[in-house]
């Protein structure tokens, strides 16, 4: 079952409000509700170039109902006395510790950022109640899942990374604390995010980057991995569609708890995703002509915490909220394109 969330004229509290996906969440809703009041949370740590973040921060304090606010969700008093002095009435989590890879080796900051942090965001609308919290998980959690597409109801106790057992580890305590506070929880499991003013170290920022620079190129598994590509202004439109309906109690439920995919659906080889930067590049003039990606390509084996394939079922998502991802790969590789040559190409040769 779901019950009606009326944005308008509400307080939303987004943490992350910095990072890629919550920059792009609260631009959209500042330029399209003047009604609502929206606080910004984020720690401005240094995982990539701060002043990508700087950037997000700069062209969203431009609005003047949005206030921001420095400090991270690992603090637990810091997050108490955040929910009691603006008693938000929709809580947005997107602050974590991202990347598969860094996980292997700075295990401690999952731990506090995406586990303790989230406990604490939990804590807060434990002692002040929410009309609706949503927050993100992750496609990896399926880990290495055999059944594709993914779907919600499979199971998923087979993490091949920290980062993916930290993001599992949220959805169980978004649902204990579901049940025991009637807390209204959604989780949203993303795949692979991207788009204009993203992270740094995502797959297309760095091949961009290392393609420009004619850098090697490094393919695992011979470039035969699998991800299932969804662009930013797609994953947002799912984001506020589910904001809008929250879940309750009822017959098959008991808990105001639930669980989607946002994802495109649409699975690319990484060896054709990089084909396409390529050719994009090329078409914004930002590689020459006679460029040749066979000559800047190392083919490497399978890396640890890496998974075959991710895939999205959408099904349930489009049930709910007759809605599904459909921005096709090329152009929003084009529109990302774009962006960097504005940003840092255009900027250098000023």
């Amino acid at each position: 079952m779901k019950r009606k969330v009326d944005l308008n004229n509400k307080t939303i509290l987004i943490t992350g409000v910095a990072g890629f996906i919550g920059f792009h969440l609260t631009k959209r809703l500042l330029e399209t509700n003047q009604t609502i009041k929206l606080i910004g949370l984020d720690n401005m740590n240094d995982y990539y170039d701060k002043s990508l973040k700087d950037y997000r921060l700069n062209l969203l304090k431009k609005f003047k109902n949005f206030h921001f606010i420095k400090g991270t969700i690992a603090d637990k008093e810091f997050v108490m006395n955040t929910m009691k002095k603006y008693k938000p009435n929709i809580v947005v989590n997107l602050a974590a510790q991202a990347g598969v890879r860094y996980s292997i080796d700075h295990p401690d900051v999952y731990i506090e950022s995406n586990i303790v942090g989230f406990y604490n965001v939990l804590e807060g609308c434990r002692y002040h109640p929410v009309e609706h919290l949503i927050y993100a998980s992750s496609s990896s959690v399926y880990g290495d899942n055999k059944k594709v597409p993914f779907a919600e109801e499979d199971v998923v106790d087979g993490p091949v990374s920290l980062y993916a057992a930290t993001k599992k580890s949220d959805e169980l305590l978004a649902y204990s604390y579901s049940k025991l506070f009637d807390i209204p929880s959604t989780g949203l499991r993303l795949f692979t995010v991207y788009g204009p003013a993203g992270r740094p170290d995502m797959a297309l920022f760095a091949f961009t980057k290392k393609m420009i620079n004619q850098e090697r190129i490094q393919l695992f598994k011979e470039g035969n991995l699998e991800r299932d590509f969804t662009y930013i202004d797609d994953i947002v439109e799912g984001i506020i569609r589910v904001m809008k309906k929250a879940p309750s109690k009822g017959k098959k439920s008991i808990s105001p708890y639930a669980i989607y995919n946002i994802g495109n659906s649409k699975p690319v080889k990484i060896r054709d995703f990089v084909e396409i930067i390529e050719e994009e590049l090329k078409r914004e003039g930002l590689l020459p002509k006679d460029y040749d990606l066979e000559d800047h390509i190392d083919l490497l084996p399978m890396q640890k915490g890496d998974v075959l394939k991710t895939y999205a079922d959408t099904t349930l998502l489009e049930k709910d909220f007759g809605y599904k991802p459909k921005t096709p790969l090329r152009e929003g590789i084009h529109e990302f394109v774009k962006w960097y040559k504005t940003y840092y190409v255009d900027k250098e040769r000023k």
